[in-house]
Formats: C-alpha cells, structure tokens, sequence
C-alpha cells in the first residue's frame, strides 16, 4: 500500500510539473546590441533594464564589460558565440573548453551573471550565408555541450541556435516545412535541442515581409485586424507573426518534433530610416505584440501555448550597424542611443511605461551646423566624408529627417560627424564650411543628438579578456596543422 501511495503521488507530480511547463506565461526580454559611435556605460544599461523591470537579456557576444554590469542583476541572461567562431569550434573541443572558462565560469556563481543560455552563431542558415556556416553547427554544439558538461554546467545552461525565419517555407502555415537543403541538418539539431531540454529560437520580422513586398497588406503586419487574413483549412490567421510561427511550428511536427518549446530570439519594428519604419508603427507592432503573447491565447496550431520568452529587437539604437539590410537597420531600439524612451511602451510589468536611462553623462550642449555665411557649392565631398564615417541613415527617403532641405541635410551630416568625434572642434571645419552653435537646430521630429560621453564606469570594469588574442592562435594553429 505504501508503494501504491509513493507511486501515485510521484505521478502527481509529473503532471503537476508537465503542466506548469505547458502552463507557464511567457516572458517579454529584449536584445542589447552595441554596435554604437556612442555607448553607454553598460552599468547605466543594466539599471535601465532593472528600473523597466526587464528580467531576461539577450547578447550577441560575450562582452566583458556588460556581463561584468550584469553580475548580480538578476536578470537571466543569453549570451552569443558569433558565426566566425563556429568553424573553429567545430573542430577543436580545446577552444571551446577555453571559451566557456573564458566567457562563462568566470561570471557565474553567487553574485554573478544569471546565464542560462549560449546562442551558439546568429542565423548561421540564412540564405544569404551560402551554407557558409552550415557544416559546422552541430559539430560546434557537440564540442560545447561537452565543454558545459567538463564544467559542470551542463544541466542550468542551454545551448541554442537562433535562426531566421527563412530556414523554414510555405504557401500556406500548416504547409511549413524546412528548406529542402536544410532538412537534415534541422533534424539533427531539433533533436540535439530536444535530448538537452533546449528551445528552438527563431528570429521574427513582419516588417522586413512588408519592407521587401509591395504587395504584402500593411494591416497583416500588426495586430489589430486586417482585412487580408489568411484561411488555412480551419484556421484564420489574422497577423503575419501567428502565420510565420505556425509555419515553424508545422515543419517541426513534420520532423516529429511538434512539441518543441520555442523562443522568439529577436522581434521588433524599426522607427526610422524607411517608409513604414516610423515612431507609431513602432510601438503599435510591439505593444500589440506583447498585449498578444503575454494574453497566452497562442496561436491556432498551438491555442494556449505561448512561444516562451520573446525578446525584442532591440533595446538601444546601434548608430553604427550595417545598412546593407537597409538605413533602418540602426534604429530598432525601443530606447534610443541614450536610453530615452523613443515612445510610450508597456511591457506588461504592471501599468507602467517605460523609464528612461538616468546618470546620463552628454556631452556639452553644442552643434555643428552648416556656416550660414558661406557658399556651399562646394560641400559634396564633406558631405560624402562626413556620411560615410558617422550616421546619416535619417536623411534617406522614409527618415525623419529626409523634408529639412539641403542645407539641413548639410548641417545634420555635419554634426553627425562632429559628436561621433566627440565634439573635437576641428571636426566641425569643414574648410570652413561647418560652423560650432549653442542653439539646437532639431526640427520637428528631426532631433539633431547630443552625443554622450562612453566612459566605463568603475562598477563595469573590463577583466582582461586574452579570448580573442587566444581565438587568432588556435585559428593560426589549425591553418599550419592542415598545411
């Protein structure tokens, strides 16, 4: 009989458990980049996230200097492995054990920083990779589980794979399936993610389907209905986040994995640099967003069952990203570079808004704008100069700036150049075309910044990081090894 009792009540609690897994909300994080000319002290970052009550953070290296600002914060944390390191942890397991002494057991333990995850590469399968990386993924993965085992850390830390939405296709979400030359691979790594308690995390953007097609319905976007919804059998998909999560959804049950947890690694909406990419449309896509998830209603191939965290893209403007993707591309933050809150938000932490960064150390209130008493005939060249090496991304058609005239443009390239060098007055010469003022020459929504001063605080200190150093020497090693 007691053997009876013991059984059952084990068998409660598999269920209990199962179902608080089934049951459990998600959670709204955000994604910090730093590709900026003006970065923050990461110390002033991590208090900008505790004072909005963000609790999961998601990081696209292993940057010294935020997870030193970040032990002790409690917020959990994903940290990145880049695309480039993957060949070479693939092939030595030596690297990968140093990497995880490295960037990992050095900012764990207590008081430290709270990481659950490593995003091992950044879409390694996006098609316009070439399948450059795609050979060297799970052998990476193998290498690092067992570098997380050594360390005793494999049972708290999950290793994942963030892929973009393009990894999977269909005309219709319950015809999802994997890309033809991916099934394989996707395979062994929906496997590999199931057998170590991993998600799968995928990267969702609706306004890149919008940006890229003209003929995609701009209500199908949001979340406030459309008049374009799509019919799938039963189903009526009435946003394109439902659709593109479904269609990952179908083409895991067709691999025999249908029940795999997922994560939203990266999703948002851009506020400037192309039509659509605007303040409003901004925060109507996100706040729709998380009124949507956090609602736990799921999706109609998954009713109840919410993607577990979304974390969205991203926190901070990075004023020095590519564009290659388009001029948007450096304004996807839900703050801007200073950590101003770009427009009212509420990530469903309570009834709050968003709280702006405090502590912010500018620089002196002075701009660089085109001398009004010269001939400016002559300006192509500074201006290309100017551009080319500070951001201008706003000025293009679609930018909050792109109606303030030529001589406006010439001022906001000007002083766009001037604050990323830190107001050094000769950087406003400009063979005397440029001219230094104490008035603001923002106009309308044109805002003509300030930049800030990227002193590291004390309290985030870099520890010497000798990774990269090491990283150049293991990849020097394996190229006279092969020779």
């Amino acid at each position: 009989m007691a053997h009876t009792h013991f059984s059952i009540c084990v068998l409660c609690l598999i269920i209990v458990v199962s179902s608080s897994v089934l049951m459990v909300d998600s959670a709204i994080g955000v994604n910090w980049g730093t590709i900026s000319f003006h970065r923050l002290s990461p110390s002033i970052v991590v208090d900008l996230m505790k004072a909005n009550k963000i609790q999961k953070v998601k990081l696209f290296d292993a940057d010294p200097n935020s997870l030193t600002a970040l032990m002790g914060s409690g917020i959990e944390v994903m940290v990145g492995i880049p695309n480039e390191m993957l060949g070479l942890f693939s092939s030595s397991s030596a690297a990968t054990d140093l990497w995880v002494r490295q960037n990992v057991s050095r900012y764990i333990g207590k008081s430290g920083a709270d990481i659950r995850y490593i995003a091992v590469g950044n879409e390694p399968f996006l098609t316009s990779y070439s399948g450059q990386y795609q050979s060297y993924v799970i052998p990476a993965l193998v290498n690092l589980q067992q570098s997380l085992a050594r360390a005793n850390l494999a049972g708290y830390i999950k290793l994942v794979v963030p892929c973009n939405a393009d990894a999977y296709e269909s005309s219709l979400p319950s015809q999802g399936v994997f890309r033809p030359e991916l099934a394989d691979i996707m395979t062994q790594l929906v496997s590999f993610l199931s057998n170590n308690g991993s998600p799968f995390v995928v990267n969702i953007y609706p306004f890149l389907s919008l940006y890229g097609n003209a003929d995609f319905p701009q209500d199908y976007a949001f979340f406030g209905g459309t008049t374009h919804s799509v019919t799938d059998g039963a189903n009526v998909y009435s946003n394109a986040f439902d659709g593109n999560l479904d269609t990952l959804v179908a083409a895991l049950n067709k691999i025999g994995y249908g029940q795999m947890p997922i994560v939203i690694g990266e999703v948002g909406w851009p506020t400037d640099g192309a039509p659509n990419a605007n303040l409003s449309a901004a925060r109507a896509f996100n706040q729709g967003l998380i009124y949507h998830v956090l609602s736990n209603k799921g999706t109609p191939l998954r009713p109840g069952v919410p993607p577990m965290d979304v974390y969205l893209f991203g926190l901070l403007d990075e004023g020095a990203k590519s564009i290659l993707p388009g001029n948007f591309e450096r304004h996807w933050g839900i703050f801007s570079f200073d950590g101003q809150a770009k427009y009212a938000l509420n990530l469903g932490v309570g009834n709050a808004l968003l709280k702006n960064a405090k502590n912010v150390q500018y620089l002196p209130s002075r701009w660089c704008i085109a001398n009004p008493s010269r001939d400016l005939s002559g300006v192509t060249n500074h201006l290309k100069i100017a551009c080319s090496a500070a951001d201008c991304t706003t000025l293009n058609y679609g930018g909050s700036c792109n109606e303030i005239g030529a001589k406006g443009n010439i001022s906001y390239a000007f002083n766009s150049y001037y604050q990323m060098q830190k107001q050094n007055s000769q950087s406003c010469e400009f063979d005397g075309l440029g001219l230094i003022t104490f008035l603001n020459p923002s106009v309308g929504e044109c805002r003509f910044l300030v930049g800030i001063s990227d002193n590291i605080s004390s309290s985030a200190t870099p520890r010497p990081n000798v990774w990269t150093l090491l990283f150049l020497v293991f990849g020097f090693l394996k190229i006279m090894c092969t020779m």
